[in-house]
């Protein structure tokens, strides 16, 4: 931890999306400020890796209903601006023209004003959606021993699940040789034909390389302007492009069973999947590990209460293998691998099972609830 304090860097956070495959939980919110796991927003998990990296300079880029991610923000994540530290939302401000984000190289050429005020010698372009945990300074310390001009954080997976993803495709030094997008037959990772490489959509951006690129990709009126499709391909050539396995990061704290965890929860089956992920005995991304601890805003709640004991006539207040947030009422109804969102109550002979209760939902009496997110 901490080891990215001795560099020069600004983070910048993508968390301008719409998050349209996520509604209705996006219907009123940014998709970076849906809750997860409870008492969390799915931002907080980049930026708790970035905190506890030692990464203290972090501008986030907002744009659709970012009303609730900005309160967000500024309630949870106040660093020490007497030491040059900040978390900051920068919502779309059309600085560069008369049109909001065309894609995600617009979004920082629209703020290119950040970087220059700045003056880092890294820039590190992170997406806000994603639920994982890395140590990014390694991932920085490898753009370093490389001679990097961009490296991409990817992720081995199968080669049938690689048909989903935006694939990269390396050399035997893991240079950057090639791209498919969703390709019918990935190429595989050399010496493993099994397995091939998933954009994970982070990059690790040199001051000059990120600059130039994002210039001459503003004048490119072909472009989509987009890191994936347009900004990251053209700098194969320059043989300086690399692919981080990030497999390989180690997070303090963590088991084997968690290694190389990392989930989109860009739609709504995905969401609850990874949701049930936090609620295993064992579990595959666990919430408890003091050595990497997820930050976010707190509430202040009374701890959470469970109440009735009433056997004989199966009105017990009853949580097993379940996360029940502050504030949270469990009044004679039962919950199993279910996650409660802060004052959340479930009522009497009531029966939650597989499920996500979001923030001061109530659930009535005798309601039988299954595999639901409310």
């Amino acid at each position: 931890m901490f080891e990215g304090l001795r560099r020069n860097v600004l983070v910048m956070i993508l968390a301008g999306g719409e998050g349209t495959r996520l509604k209705p939980l996006t219907e009123d919110r940014a998709k970076p400020a849906v809750p997860f796991g409870g008492r969390y927003r799915i931002i907080d998990f980049a930026l708790s890796n970035f905190v506890n990296s030692g990464f203290y300079k972090i501008k986030i880029l907002t744009q659709y209903k970012s009303d609730s991610l900005n309160k967000h923000i500024s309630r949870g994540w106040r660093l020490s601006a007497k030491l040059g530290h900040y978390v900051e939302a920068v919502p779309a401000q059309m600085r560069r023209g008369p049109e909001w984000y065309k894609g995600s190289a617009d979004a920082i050429f629209q703020n290119m004003n950040l970087i220059t005020d700045e003056k880092p010698d890294f820039v590190i372009v992170f997406g806000a959606d994603h639920i994982y945990k890395m140590d990014v300074s390694q991932m920085l310390e490898y753009h370093e021993e490389k001679g990097a001009i961009c490296t991409v954080a990817a992720i081995p997976v199968s080669v049938e699940q690689a048909k989903s993803f935006g694939v990269i495709q390396v050399d035997e030094d893991w240079r950057i040789i090639g791209f498919q997008e969703k390709p019918a037959e990935p190429k595989t990772i050399p010496g493993r034909p099994d397995m091939a490489l998933a954009s994970m959509g982070n990059y690790i951006f040199s001051i000059d390389t990120i600059t130039e690129s994002i210039e001459r990709d503003a004048i490119d009126e072909n472009s989509t302007h987009d890191f994936g499709k347009n900004i990251i391909p053209a700098l194969v050539d320059s043989k300086k492009l690399f692919a981080y396995d990030f497999s390989r990061n180690n997070v303090p704290g963590m088991t084997e069973h968690e290694r190389g965890y990392w989930r989109d929860v860009g739609d709504i089956d995905a969401y609850w999947a990874a949701s049930m992920d936090l609620v295993a005995v064992d579990p595959v991304f666990n919430l408890y590990n003091r050595l990497w601890p997820i930050y976010g805003e707190s509430e202040v709640a009374p701890p959470a209460k469970f109440v009735f004991a009433d056997d004989e006539n199966k009105r017990i207040g009853l949580a097993t293998d379940s996360l029940v947030s502050e504030g949270c009422i469990v009044s004679g109804g039962r919950i199993h691998r279910t996650i409660l969102g802060p004052w959340a109550r479930i009522n009497s002979y009531s029966h939650v099972e597989d499920s996500v209760i979001m923030d001061r939902v109530d659930v009535g009496r005798h309601a039988q609830i299954r595999r639901a997110i409310l």
